[in-house]
């Protein structure tokens, strides 16, 4: 192996004495999941594992031979025993007598239901018949970046005896199925003595007789490619050496979100989108590089990629030396246009008579000299992956071009891997998705009780969240239990002081580069005060203006101006009071400004309504339980109104009630929830009191 740096490799993380602990299948886990911890050796969700076991059969009791391996759509670095599927080598193998060829092979995953062992429920891969006829006990399939350059290379076979000598054989292109198992069988029936081979243009297959021996084998094998490319590139200028510069760091992201907001305005209507920015150095090298376009227009070359990233992505012309961001955004409408009209071209070039129908044309990578690189998709996840799988693709495009010439996958090739009737079944299985999927809520006051509890509720529901507040340790909380609970994905903690407008700003632009835009604000940041009027200080009372007032203006208008952007509809719910309809005795400040917040929502409401934009008010009354504003003086002061010791308080308010009944942050969200969904959406201006029953407050 060629002397590279050691922290260009790829370690070895094998521990026998744990591994010796384990079951053959745990053996099995425990290396895919090795495998998968690292996105230079596969991209998530691509490849898979398997391991042939002996076991009990639990019918006749004999020793029968299993094939354990990753099942459809799992991901090996995060799958856990149940992510496999289990099925009967004796039947895998008769399959072959019933194969009636090439034409048919799509037919071949229907059967294999009939081989599964133990009526294990997990579904069986596309991929079950190339692990299950190489005669090898473990297989490891892999998408290392390395060798795909390798495979995607115009001479890739004669890269791979180069690199590998008779260690690795070669096979050409064949898309994933039964008859590329077979052709595989083949292979290793012609070259016993082989560790593994490269399938052109997609990935690396390596195998062992033990789960430690071919798990070694495929680090070895990658880091033969890593080391390879290592002494070929040194020195050399990749993609033709740089066209433009990269802005700074605080630039980009500026641009970032100011385009993503209008690029979600041309590519949502018929599904919600989520967006992802990333600009590592590998995506700035890449597209600030002289070759972009002509790289970029070949597409991708494994079939993992162009599955998550669309064939080819769109390159958002900016020049970073004079960023015309206006202008840029002004020529979005043609670009699209354009971008979608290519893409029917590929789809009616390529069709089958029995192709699904065109899906959605948009597309799904944005590269932007200068800037880096967005990724849009139905959910935060999968715009992240997808953006990771470009990523991959460019490391395959700079490898493959700076030793040899880089070639996409056949515009059929792909189209038909696409456009496959299995992938197709396999999409209209997924489930339906959640109310807010696709939808990114801003939470103002997110570390308090009710703003917890709303981020919660709205997560529960598909949305991503952004939680915000000027207590930064609550807030750090808060998000670390939000995000242990629906995922890191979905939830971002930003600082915000609702009173300073350069804080209000700076926060709308971050959601934006975070997520994409805005459809969902929640404005709930409060504080409490009580005294008498003439006790009240001017200090005390611009305080209540300044968060409560002012603070809610702000806010929504920087809010508003991203709805606008996004062209969409859009639904902001502000936390009132019943003391914003009610007055209540040594409260003038809190309650003028809730009566403030009120208004500015009907205010908001006319403005809005001609965009889509709904606005309206939950009234909650007396939510104690977890709430901030409920510490301290606020409860102190509200015990003496009632002369009541502080620890009554609750109990108070549950019989002042008229349906005697508590209540809690949770029910706030539950409204909040309400209004911001499609169930409310033919509401707006409107107040829904949240108190258990206050006839006082009975909206008139």
């Amino acid at each position: 192996m060629a002397s590279v740096s050691s922290d260009v490799l790829l370690p070895n993380k094998w521990d026998a004495a744990h591994a010796a602990k384990l079951s053959e299948p745990e053996r099995l886990l425990y290396r895919s999941n090795l495998l998968g911890s690292d996105l230079r050796i596969t991209n998530f969700g691509g490849g898979n594992t398997s391991a042939k076991v002996f076991q009990k059969d639990p019918l006749t009791g004999a020793e029968v031979e299993v094939l354990w391996v990753k099942g459809s759509g799992g991901d090996v670095g995060s799958m856990k025993l149940d992510g496999f599927s289990t099925l009967y080598m004796e039947k895998l193998r008769a399959l072959k007598g019933i194969y009636r060829g090439p034409d048919y092979e799509d037919e071949m995953v229907g059967y294999l239901p009939h081989c599964t062992f133990n009526l294990n429920p997990r579904a069986a891969s596309i991929d079950t018949p190339l692990h299950a006829y190489i005669n090898k006990p473990h297989v490891d399939h892999m998408h290392p970046d390395a060798v795909i350059a390798i495979a995607a290379s115009k001479d890739s076979k004669a890269i791979t005896q180069e690199v590998f000598g008779s260690d690795i054989g070669w096979l050409p292109w064949k898309r994933p199925g039964y008859e590329l198992g077979l052709m595989l069988e083949k292979f290793f029936t012609d070259n016993p003595d082989t560790k593994g081979v490269v399938l052109e243009s997609h990935g690396l297959f390596t195998w062992g007789d033990s789960a430690e021996e071919c798990y070694t084998t495929t680090i070895n094998i990658i880091n033969k490619a890593i080391a390879w490319f290592a002494t070929k590139t040194d020195g050399v200028t990749v993609f033709g050496g740089a066209k433009h510069h990269s802005l700074d760091a605080s630039q980009r992201r500026a641009i970032a979100s100011t385009l993503m907001p209008r690029i979600r305005s041309f590519i949502d209507r018929d599904e919600r989108k989520i967006g992802h920015f990333n600009d590592d150095p590998a995506v700035l090298e890449f597209v600030n590089s002289q070759k972009l376009k002509d790289l970029a227009a070949l597409g991708t070359s494994c079939p993992d990629h162009f599955l998550r990233t669309k064939i080819r992505p769109i390159i958002i012309d900016l020049d970073p030396a004079q960023p015309d961001v206006d202008g840029i955004i002004a020529g979005l409408s043609d670009a699209f246009a354009a971008y979608r009209e290519d893409y029917k071209g590929y789809y009616d070039r390529c069709k089958r008579p029995n192709s699904p129908a065109m899906r959605d044309p948009n597309p799904v990578i944005y590269l932007i000299p200068g800037v880096g690189m967005l990724s849009f998709a139905k959910d935060k996840a999968t715009a992240r992956i997808a953006g990771e799988f470009y990523v991959n693709a460019i490391n395959v495009m700079r490898g493959a071009d700076t030793v040899s010439t880089y070639m996409g996958l056949d515009e059929q090739e792909a189209f038909d891997i696409e456009y496959w009737l299995l992938e197709e079944a396999k999409l209209q299985r997924m489930p339906k998705p959640k109310s807010l999927a696709g939808q990114i809520a801003v939470v103002t006051g997110g570390a308090g009780g009710i703003g917890r509890a709303t981020c919660a509720r709205l997560l529960r529901e598909g949305a991503c969240v952004v939680a915000c507040d000027i207590d930064a340790d609550g807030l750090a909380t808060a998000v670390s239990d939000l995000q242990s609970a629906f995922g890191k994905d979905v939830v971002r903690g930003l600082p915000v002081n609702v009173t300073d407008e350069q804080s209000v700003i700076k926060l709308m632009h971050d959601s934006c580069a975070e997520f994409g835009g805005i459809d969902i604000l929640v404005s709930n940041a409060g504080i409490s005060s009580a005294a008498p009027i003439d006790e009240t200080s001017l200090a005390v009372w611009q305080r209540n203006m300044d968060i409560l007032s002012t603070g809610y203006f702000l806010v929504s208008r920087e809010a508003f101006k991203i709805m606008k952007l996004q062209d969409r509809a859009a639904s902001m719910v502000f936390v009132a009071s019943k003391n914003g309809l009610v007055a209540s005795p040594g409260a003038s400040a809190y309650c003028t400004a809730k009566a403030s917040e009120i208004h500015l929502a009907r205010c908001l409401a006319l403005e809005g309504a001609p965009y889509g934009i709904r606005v309206n008010v939950v009234n909650p009354d007396a939510v104690l339980r977890g709430s901030k504003i409920w510490t301290g003086e606020w409860r102190e002061q509200r015990a003496k109104a009632y002369d009541m010791e502080p620890d009554q308080l609750e109990e108070h308010y549950r019989k002042r009630s008229m349906l005697k009944l508590n209540v809690l942050p949770e029910d706030i969200a539950e409204a909040i929830y309400f209004l911001a969904s499609d169930m409310a959406a033919k509401s707006t201006g409107n107040i829904l009191n949240v108190d258990a029953g206050h006839a006082p407050s009975f909206t008139r």
